[in-house]
């Protein structure tokens, strides 16, 4: 049986499901954590052989020491973490208990964004003009040597925080006063299109499993325009001929870093002439529930078909891409705590049973800051052969609900 120490089993809130997989293909799974074990979601406690605390999870020389010491009575197999912080804690892990996986060389890339960027240059894919930058003059002369519009946002970050479009010197200066608290920084080139992510499960070095969903509109608007409700679609029809460049970037991507085993996500830009640039990849699943978005699109489990493959390097689980799933967030009107809920009724009736997870926050709960979390005050999931038919159903849960606040 495969002993599976696992980092943060309990958070991101994806993380019990992955745990849940890893046991359902006949692992044993040690959680590691800096929280108390009785604080962790009911899925991944039940299912933990084991459970470690420790005082400051991220000192990493004490982590692996203490790691080292439990090895010694647990004989792990594996190391996995799919949380982005902790990734390189894990790659240390493994290379204190000459475990398989991912080293802190090759898992470099995946957490540095310019580091990255330079891998795939040198492998011929494009990438966006870029730059790396420490202080507030390197920014500045970054921006110069690339030409606005830029994009500044930290080196080492995930999703769209702390990402600022700056058009002039004038927002060049208030992005630099903005992410003041960030260490390191990549300037790059701003490209206009739609964004997609290209999403793979591996093993043995083989892509098993891929999805690509569409973000409407891109992450970088919906974080500028607080009375939108944002959209990620998971396609049903990933291969379709406008996609393929993205596809076939994604692919290479993956040759360029030398991915073996576990989740990507990649997210990638199609401009107005068809031309797939690359965006980023992180060794790790999407967020914001993305995952659930797989499941719903495929009618499969694509957290267990991730443990599969990573420890037997398959997935025996019948792909079949029957719908196209889209998630909307839900942000309220107003400030203060949720007054009423609008429109929702009506709108559940006129979508004929294509809403799957309806998740909004309760009249008498306080309105969330929408700058911090995607998720938002709520959010729906829903489904549908036809994409077009998908598209108005979120659409009109946008326009047609609404959580008021006050």
């Amino acid at each position: 049986m495969t002993r599976v120490l696992y980092l943060s089993p309990g958070y991101p809130p994806e993380m019990p499901f992955f745990v849940r997989g890893l046991v359902d293909e006949g692992a044993q799974v040690y959680g590691i954590g800096d929280g108390p074990e009785a604080g962790l979601p009911e899925l991944a406690r039940s299912r933990l052989s084991g459970y470690l605390q420790l005082r400051n999870l991220w000192d990493e020389q004490q982590t692996v020491e203490t790691v080292r010491r439990w090895a010694r009575h647990v004989p792990f197999d594996r190391v996995e973490c799919l949380w982005e912080p902790g990734m390189i804690l894990a790659a240390r892990i493994r290379e204190a208990l000459g475990l398989p996986g991912m080293t802190v060389e090759q898992t470099l890339p995946f957490r540095d964004k310019e580091t990255m960027k330079v891998a795939l240059d040198e492998a011929g894919i494009r990438t966006p003009r870029h730059a790396r930058a420490k202080t507030a003059d390197e920014i500045r002369a970054a921006a110069r040597r690339i030409g606005y519009p830029v994009i500044v946002k930290p080196i080492a970050g995930a999703g769209s925080a702390d990402t600022h479009r700056v058009d002039d010197d004038a927002q060049l200066e208030q992005a630099i006063r903005v992410t003041q608290h960030v260490k390191e920084c990549s300037v790059e080139e701003f490209i206009d299109g739609e964004e997609f992510t290209f999403d793979t499960v591996c093993g043995g070095g083989k892509i098993l499993y891929w999805n690509i969903s569409w973000y409407r509109p891109r992450p970088l608007v919906q974080r500028q325009l607080e009375w939108c409700t944002p959209q990620t679609i998971a396609l049903r029809n990933p291969s379709q001929s406008d996609l393929a460049g993205g596809a076939a970037m994604g692919r290479a991507v993956i040759d360029a870093l030398g991915f073996r085993d576990g989740f990507t996500h990649m997210e990638w830009y199609r401009k107005a002439d068809g031309e797939a640039v690359f965006g980023e990849i992180g060794g790790r699943p999407p967020g914001a529930r993305s995952t659930e978005l797989m499941n719903y699109a495929c009618d499969f489990d694509v957290w267990r078909a991730w443990a599969e493959a990573v420890l037997r390097g398959r997935i025996s689980q019948p792909v079949e891409r029957k719908y196209n799933a889209g998630m909307a967030f839900k942000r309220a009107r107003g400030n203060g705590r949720i007054q009423r809920i609008d429109g929702l009724e009506r709108w559940l009736q006129r979508s004929a049973g294509a809403v799957t997870s309806v998740e909004l926050l309760p009249v008498g709960a306080m309105r969330r800051d929408w700058k911090q979390t995607l998720l938002s005050d709520g959010w729906i999931i829903a489904r549908h052969p036809d994409l077009g038919t998908l598209m108005e159903i979120l659409d009109r849960f946008g326009t047609d609900v609404q959580l008021i606040a006050g």
